[in-house]
């Protein structure tokens, strides 16, 4: 096994043992069931694992960070919750998704649940300054809100320009990435310089990550996916896919993709039909060439950064989340 990965599926180990800790309580069981089925999850763990080692690349020690990591993943999961309920959807990584399993007044209940223990477990950081950590933190709320907010607006437009679909992800996918590793960087002493280059790294991951989802959402096997593929085409979400090909279609490709935009198109065979314009107006490698150029990017900003474990383990997280399936 590569010895990065083997690194990363260890420190993955560390967050998710934390995870099974955090929800001490029995009951109500009505909340505090849903809620650790939510952190049993799984997942990539990305963000938590991105605090601790951007506070590595800064010259602190992994450990130092777990809680705070662990503290942004509960935040990420916050979100999920919350967002299926505003987006119906009935499954998440393969599992019934809370609103569906229970109902939708109890996953209300454990995203506020969940929101709270994140703050709890931040408090638990004992490096870094503290008032910084929190204050990242919860700016990170707002702008993931404003990002959620600027979706929802969205799907009520037939027209979204890239550069504002870019600005709803850099607020919604891309800050929880940026905060984590600014929050890594604190928790590590980083100077300002290497703070400003390891933020610029995860703004760059984070982009990338996004605009994958949109393409691995029309390219994925579904069974790896975990959800059917082609749901963004049928709930009309302005993806980077739907954005850039509205900006280059034409004809009968046109009149459809505004259907699609205006979610109102006959939903028989429509991934289908959506996908071979995509294809066929090079919209797949356009999306393929961004996360490519923003993964570079990302690996070019930590050049600002000295050699060491962390800044190694930086480059080949980016590398690993630009050839992932899922």
């Amino acid at each position: 096994m590569d010895v990065y990965y083997e690194r990363y599926n260890t420190l993955r180990a560390v967050i998710d043992a934390r995870l099974a800790t955090v929800i001490e309580r029995q009951c109500p069981v009505t909340m505090y069931e849903p809620a650790r089925y939510v952190l049993n999850g799984g997942g990539k763990r990305i963000r938590p694992i991105l605090v601790m080692l951007a506070c590595e690349a800064a010259g602190g020690d992994v450990r130092d960070a777990i809680d705070a990591g662990v503290a942004v993943e509960i935040l990420h999961n916050f979100t999920l919750v919350h967002d299926d309920i505003m987006d119906h959807a009935a499954t998440r990584r393969g599992r019934q998704t809370v609103h569906t399993k229970w109902d939708r007044n109890i996953a209300i209940l454990v995203g506020d649940l969940l929101m709270g223990n994140a703050y709890k477990t931040l408090l638990n950081t004992e490096r870094g300054d503290l008032r910084a950590l929190t204050r990242v933190f919860t700016d990170g709320v707002i702008e993931v809100c404003e990002g959620q907010s600027y979706d929802k607006e969205f799907e009520h437009r037939s027209a979204v320009s890239e550069a504002e679909y870019l600005m709803m992800i850099g607020k919604k996918t891309g800050w929880l990435v940026a905060i984590s590793a600014e929050m890594g960087a604190i928790i590590g002493g980083a100077d300002e310089r290497s703070r400003t280059a390891l933020l610029e790294y995860a703004r760059c991951v984070g982009r990338a990550f996004q605009v994958q989802d949109d393409l691995l959402d029309v390219v994925a096997d579904e069974e790896t996916l975990g959800k059917p593929v082609g749901g963004d085409i049928l709930e009309g979400k302005k993806t980077y896919l739907l954005v850039t090909a509205l900006d280059s279609a034409t004809g009968e490709d046109l009149d459809l993709l505004q259907t699609v935009a205006q979610r109102n198109a006959p939903r028989t065979g429509l991934v289908d039909r959506v996908t071979e314009i995509y294809r066929r107006l090079g919209v797949l490698d356009s999306a393929r060439n961004r996360i490519n150029d923003d993964t570079q990017a990302a690996i070019r900003a930590l050049n600002a950064l000295g050699d060491n474990e962390g800044h190694r383990m930086l480059v080949w997280f980016a590398h690993m989340l630009l050839e992932r399936k899922h």
